[in-house]
């Protein structure tokens, strides 16, 4: 199923996978303070429960956040420059580049009421505090709750110092969570005393207690009691309270580590590898091998699952996978000290560079969607491939370099290649995915780095061309383009020189030569074709029709046609998207309203799964032109309202080719309505301020505008189904679902991801939003 486009306004809350057990006091007194002050901040020590209990403070919490209730998880971010951009991203914001990403921030959250939580700022806390406050002083219907093991020191902080779990409460948890792996466990008098002697030892700390858990499937809990105090013994040279909790967490973690057979601990230490959550299959392909065989690694993998060692996650309607920062920190001083870490970061890369080059080689086919959201998912390790393993300045604890410090080597010529293949084959992702700024980013760093005369350099050349084009930076453009030309003659490649021809063509085309463009895109095709590239001439196909159709050539509107009949018969779905909107164009051009009408309509309905601003945008300004020539006025406001929220975040307005007719658009709605309908309508429009929200108008889906589009359908859902959804409104974890119904737990897994693949949501949250508003307003 196609990925729907991001929504930029319900938030991306995670699923939670687990009940939320006990806190009863600390919730209220939360959910107290964050209706009275701005910046909250949780402090505690690592596995108190931080993450968990600020998740739980916000859960439904959306409809008092019309502009979302966001997670930002900053643990595997170390730069500190990077904060901004993992805020914007995790918004879901396109990052065009065409501004620094604070500004895009400041102009995307000053006109909305929304919650963030920044979860994990402790190794940021400088630049997180910058960015708070520039935040928070520029968007006053903002709140900020963030978790971290120090405060931020921003004016206005409310710190919240998270206490350990109350007697009573750790003894639920260690129920809650044993039963769930071993269905017989059962607290009586005659364990009682052991499972508070437990508790205590391990100072309620809700991670140490699940770790212990976990182990009651195949020990008693005076096992795990005698165990766990032999260990604190050894540390603490037998006093017990010489132990602090971040000793009292290490050790229950090194415990549960020891408890691991050989090859669980191996699986452990090489998935520390990974910096962000990642699937079973970049599990076996990066940490199968040396004694774990691609058959064991998935098996052992929901082993270290039942053992609370490894978490699931739902991202895009799929079961992901990912380690808490405690047990991944833990895992990779394991991986540093075996000596594999060097040869783990690279098969590491290796993975995503076979990942990416394989999706760019299928791009022109039916997987798009598809290809595009395992990107994004992947997009923290993708990161973390093109940037691990480079030298960098050794810095004090204080962020500040150290006087003398060496500068680590750099990686082997061969594998610094590796990189610039990397960067170059992710093209898609940057310029399809919305990433733009960080692909620009990206290629200036590794192109002044690698300078090697490669096939690779020659690829990530006319590929960074791309992404300056669609920046609009036509100079740095050509100047790449240049060089990749040279290259490629060098090299002997007439297929780089098809691509230069392309690229040299859109240039062209969007710095207003159509001239030049329509030959330069006319010899790329015709050089592609001669290759046997034909899939690949849909990248350039519906822009030759557009060249066209600026110079007035009648062969236009077959080219126009033939660039869809030629992405129909690959099964590709956004060249088609841009041809369709050529086709629309020229139909306006033409006269015909309702041909343009129809025609953005079928361009817009391909876009549903994507998350191309620019693509929405463009085609939501030509369906708001054909529609008031229509005579449907009110509808064309409201359609131009929701084109200036998606220009705003590309950071542009209509102009050039489209300033004069969209000027004549509102004037003929104005005349036709008055002007205080055309505002009161526009105004209307602006509340459809995703690009999610902006199709569901002008697809005529009639959106509720506090939910994701597909609110009031039910139809996709089968009886079962709808029973389970139900369930998660109430907030029952898919194990007391399995207990309700009847059905294992695997089951009930698999209900809900269907749930979310139908309903195109990302999160449980929004299947309860989603339930619980349309049996409300059924009533």
């Amino acid at each position: 199923m196609a990925s729907p486009i991001a929504d930029s306004s319900g938030g991306n809350l995670p699923a939670a996978v687990t009940s939320f057990v006990g806190r009863r006091r600390e919730l209220a007194e939360l959910r107290r303070l964050l209706r009275t002050t701005r910046l909250l901040t949780l402090t505690g020590v690592g596995g108190i429960g931080k993450t968990r209990l600020a998740l739980e403070t916000v859960a439904g919490r959306e409809k008092s956040y019309p502009g979302g209730v966001w997670l930002v998880d900053l643990a595997p971010v170390h730069d500190t420059t990077a904060v901004p951009s993992a805020v914007t991203n995790a918004l879901g914001l396109p990052d065009p580049g065409a501004r620094p990403v604070v500004e895009q921030l400041i102009g995307h959250l000053s006109g909305r009421r929304a919650l963030i939580v920044l979860d994990n700022c402790e190794h940021l806390v400088d630049a997180c505090a910058q960015l708070v406050t520039t935040l928070l002083t520029a968007a006053p219907g903002l709140r900020i709750l963030a978790t971290g093991r120090q405060t931020l020191g921003v004016s206005g902080e409310l710190v919240f110092a998270v206490p350990a779990l109350q007697p009573e409460e750790a003894v639920d948890l260690v129920r809650d969570r044993t039963t769930a792996v071993n269905a017989s466990f059962r607290i009586t008098e005659a364990n009682r005393e052991h499972v508070v002697r437990l508790c205590t030892d391990l100072d309620g700390l809700p991670l140490a207690i699940e770790l212990a858990a976990s182990r009651l499937r195949t020990l008693s809990v005076e096992q795990v009691v005698d165990r766990l105090e032999d260990r604190f013994a050894l540390l603490s040279g037998s006093s017990r309270a010489a132990l602090p909790r971040q000793r009292t967490l290490r050790a229950a973690i090194g415990w549960s580590y020891e408890l691991c057979a050989p090859a669980e601990r191996l699986l452990w230490s090489r998935l520390s590898i990974f910096a962000g959550d990642f699937a079973a299959d970049a599990a076996d392909g990066v940490c199968a091998g040396h004694g774990l065989s691609p058959n064991d690694v998935v098996e052992i993998l929901q082993r270290l699952v039942s053992q609370s060692l490894v978490l699931t996650v739902e991202r895009e309607g799929r079961r992901r996978y990912r380690l808490l920062e405690t047990i991944r920190q833990y895992g990779r001083e394991r991986l540093a000290e075996s000596g594999e870490e060097g040869s783990l970061l690279r098969r590491h890369r290796h993975f995503f560079l076979d990942l990416a080059e394989r999706m760019a080689a299928e791009w022109y086919g039916p997987g798009q969607a598809e290809a595009l959201a395992r990107l994004r998912a992947e997009h923290t390790d993708l990161l973390a491939a093109l940037e691990r393993g480079w030298p960098a300045q050794v810095t004090s604890e204080s962020g500040s370099p150290e006087a003398g410090a060496a500068r680590p080597a750099g990686p082997e010529p061969g594998e610094a290649r590796t990189y610039l293949a990397l960067v170059g084959a992710l093209r898609f992702h940057w310029c399809c995915n919305g990433f733009l700024g960080e692909g620009r980013r990206q290629f200036e760093r590794l192109l002044a780095a690698v300078p090697d005369p490669v096939p690779a350099r020659a690829v990530a050349l006319w590929s960074a061309s791309w992404v300056a084009v669609m920046q609009g930076d036509l100079k740095v453009a050509d100047r790449w383009l240049d060089e990749a030309d040279e290259l490629g003659e060098r090299l002997n490649d007439p297929l780089i020189h098809a691509y230069v021809q392309g690229i040299r063509g859109s240039s062209r085309l969007y710095g207003g030569s159509p001239v030049e463009a329509a030959h330069l895109l006319d010899s790329a095709l015709a050089a592609l074709s001669a290759l046997g590239k034909e899939p690949a001439r849909l990248m350039f196909h519906f822009q030759l029709a557009l060249a066209q159709l600026y110079l007035g050539d009648p062969r236009a509107a077959q080219t126009g046609r033939s660039a869809v009949a030629a992405a129909e018969a690959c099964g590709e779905q956004l060249s088609r998207a841009y041809a369709l909107w050529t086709l629309c164009y020229m139909a306006w051009l033409h006269g015909d309203p309702q041909e343009s009408n129809r025609l953005a309509h079928e361009s817009l309905h391909i876009h549903r799964g994507f998350t191309d601003f620019a693509g929405v945008a463009v085609t939501l300004e030509m369906l708001a032109w054909s529609t008031a020539a229509l005579g449907r006025h009110r509808q064309a406001a409201r359609l131009l309202g929701a084109l200036r929220p998606l220009t705003r975040e590309l950071h542009g307005t209509s102009g050039g080719a489209f300033a004069e007719p969209h000027e004549h658009c509102e004037q003929a709605i104005i005349a036709a309505i008055g002007q205080d309908s055309y505002d009161s309508a526009f105004t209307e429009g602006c509340s459809y301020d995703t690009p999610q929200r902006a199709l569901a108008l002008a697809l005529d889906k009639e959106p509720d505008l506090g939910q994701a589009t597909g609110a009031h359908a039910v139809g996709p859902l089968s009886t079962r189904e709808q029973e389970i959804a139900a369930l998660v409104a109430k907030g029952l974890s898919n194990r007391q679902i399995a207990s309700t119904v009847g059905r294992s737990t695997r089951t009930v897994d698999a209900h809900v991801l269907n749930i979310l693949a139908k309903m195109g949501f990302g999160s449980r949250s929004q299947i309860a939003t989603w339930w619980t508003a349309r049996h409300t307003s059924s009533r």
